[in-house]
């Protein structure tokens, strides 16, 4: 199912999705997608931060295939990949490993909200998170299905990238949203897919570890929140009428 242009729409109607979404990517990494000792948890405060997804670890997995469960040890590909040489000089302070009481936090999704964006304090809360959650070493993915803004005129990814390492990637302005994936190690990479409006939601890997990952289910659960989504508000959105979001 293509994107949609949600900034035809409120906030709130964003909202409504965007939390039935969050529960639809948890529920289908918790219904086979995740390997034994793994679970997903939809708005569980992670050491500050609070994410909408995160993956759990309670004890370690053998690698391959596990009861089913394809787990990928191949690098994944992207239309960008890069890695910040810098990264290692300006994080030199320990890792502080996130427990949750049910084991160790090893990754974070976010779907990005207008609101992550609406203000510069809202878009450095978001981007100090980022980085919070990266040099504790854990793997962070996010989707921004908004444009850029004044405040993040490259959009959310460059933005961040600029934040931890002080280097500023080239943009696609063809391509003005963003599926970002990071793995966070002592030189992290970005794996970036820019897309569009119209276009179908990639499948960047959500890492487990840094040497074993899995395709996130983002356009199967985005098509499953559509389908459930208020008739009322598709007419909305498919009519072409603008409602501008307002807050978050």
């Amino acid at each position: 199912m293509p994107i949609h242009d949600w900034t035809r729409m409120q906030a709130g109607d964003f909202h409504h999705f965007h939390q039935r979404w969050i529960g639809a990517i948890a529920d289908a990494l918790n219904s086979g997608q995740l390997p034994p000792g793994y679970l997903a948890m939809a708005e569980q405060v992670a050491g500050g931060p609070i994410p909408d997804v995160v993956t759990l670890q309670s004890r370690r997995p053998t690698s391959g295939k596990v009861g089913g469960v394809a787990i990928n040890e191949k690098p994944p590909t992207a239309q960008m990949i890069r890695k910040s040489e810098r990264w290692i000089y300006t994080q030199k302070a320990n890792r502080v490993a996130i427990r949750h009481g049910r084991g160790e936090v090893v990754a974070i999704i976010e779907i990005v909200s207008p609101g992550n964006k609406g203000s510069q304090r809202a878009l450095q809360l978001f981007l100090q998170k980022a980085a919070e959650i990266l040099s504790q070493g854990v793997h962070f993915l996010f989707v921004d299905l908004f444009p850029p803004t004044p405040r993040d005129p490259q959009g959310l990814h460059n933005a961040l990238w600029a934040y931890i390492c002080d280097d500023s990637p080239e943009s696609n302005p063809q391509k003005p949203l963003t599926v970002a994936s990071y793995l966070a190690e002592d030189v992290p990479t970005a794996y970036v897919e820019p897309v569009a409006v119209g276009d179908v939601l990639p499948s960047l890997p959500i890492f487990l570890n840094e040497d074993e990952y899995i395709p996130a289910p983002l356009e199967e659960t985005y098509m499953q929140s559509w389908t459930v989504y208020p008739a009322m508000l598709k007419e909305i959105m498919e009519s072409g009428s603008t409602h501008p979001p307002t807050g978050d």
